[in-house]
């Protein structure tokens, strides 16, 4: 494992590694560096500190640690979640392979997941200044870890969490500038806007590897780019926001791990920058989902269970035909299919069932 880690592509930490030199240099973090590596960085300041241990090391061992590093933190969140060992082993087995795509491309997603996972666990377990910390860490590096305000009405200390989130991003937005300027961070910040919304753009023309959501599988298959995503959204955040109604419903165990599957998912599915690697993210979602639903599972559920593994998580890999994979996954962004139709599937779980009756944690 090791020196396949050694002997494989370095160039997404390369990306981040220098990102932590550009900081003490004081240059735009955003923009290409040829000669240092491919394409660009798309992270907030904050990750150019945290990056800081990997980018001292020669690039071999700072990179194999990186890759430890991000499946180690996954393993801890999902360790951390409130379910039986037979369970939390259950999901680690399922999303391991989209894992293994993300880490052999250097990425951060496993982290980025851990952090979201971390957010629930604490507020779960009445830790709300560090939940806070987790949403602030999450969202000051990929935008992504907002999420985890999903969580904010199952937190019993409202105001502490709220008093973490002030502190916390205070602290995170304040942190780059000992390692350069006050006046560098916040150009820096403009500098980071300006990227992703230009990224964003790029995002469906429907020729890079990203977009492979719910809305690109649309403007893929229908050969359109120009289908915009808020009608999409609107519809998503909709759909995602009712059963916030089912008030009742909160106090168990069940509906609030099935949220957390729905989160989880929601924020891959409906982002334009989703690629093959983000996929952890999503698949977590669909692991909680199949490990926390009422016993003994119906033929329907295993069913759709065995499309998402096949579709989503094995597609990227010589496991599945290279014709299929090459022909029709790839072009009509297909990878994301399963997650869609087991995310309407929660949603509808969410609405329907009366998790004080019929709750069941495996």
């Amino acid at each position: 494992m090791i020196k396949i880690l050694k002997n494989g592509n370095y160039n997404n930490f390369l990306i981040f590694k220098f990102t932590f030199f550009s900081l003490l240099d004081q240059k735009n973090l955003f923009l290409p560096q040829p000669e240092n590596f491919q394409h660009y960085n798309l992270y907030g300041p904050i990750f150019s500190v945290l990056i800081a241990p990997f980018a001292i090391l020669p690039n071999w061992l700072g990179h194999t640690l990186w890759t430890f590093f991000n499946s180690f933190i996954l393993l801890f969140a999902i360790r951390k979640l409130p379910l039986s060992s037979g369970a939390t082993l259950a999901i680690l087995l399922i999303a391991a392979h989209e894992n293994l795509t993300s880490i052999l491309s250097s990425q951060f997603n496993p982290s980025m997941t851990a952090i979201i996972l971390l957010t629930y666990t604490f507020i779960d377990q009445k830790k709300d200044f560090w939940a806070a910390l987790m949403i602030v860490l999450g969202t000051f590096i990929k935008l992504y870890g907002i999420v985890g305000l999903a969580f904010f009405l199952f937190s019993k200390n409202k105001l502490m969490l709220v008093s973490g989130l002030i502190f916390w991003s205070a602290l995170a937005f304040s942190i780059p500038m000992l390692f350069s300027s006050p006046a560098y961070i916040l150009q820096t910040y403009k500098d980071w806007f300006e990227a992703i919304t230009e990224k964003n753009k790029m995002n469906s023309t429907l020729i890079t590897d990203q977009d492979l959501c719910l809305m690109g599988m649309v403007r893929r298959i229908s050969g359109n780019p120009y289908i915009p995503n808020w009608p999409f959204l609107g519809a998503g955040l909709f759909l995602f926001s009712i059963p916030y109604l089912r008030i009742k419903q909160y106090k168990e165990p069940a509906f609030r791990l099935l949220l957390l599957s729905s989160t989880l998912i929601f924020t891959v599915i409906f982002s334009t920058s989703s690629e093959s690697p983000t996929y952890i993210i999503a698949f977590t979602g669909v692991a909680i989902w199949f490990v926390t639903q009422e016993r003994p599972l119906k033929a329907w559920q295993v069913v759709l269970f065995v499309f998402a593994m096949a579709l989503t998580s094995f597609s990227p890999s010589d496991l599945f035909p290279k014709f299929i994979r090459n022909e029709f996954i790839k072009p009509y962004s297909l990878k994301a299919l399963p997650c869609v139709l087991i995310w309407f599937v929660i949603s509808y779980q969410l609405l329907t069932r009366d998790f004080r009756k019929n709750a069941q944690v495996k």
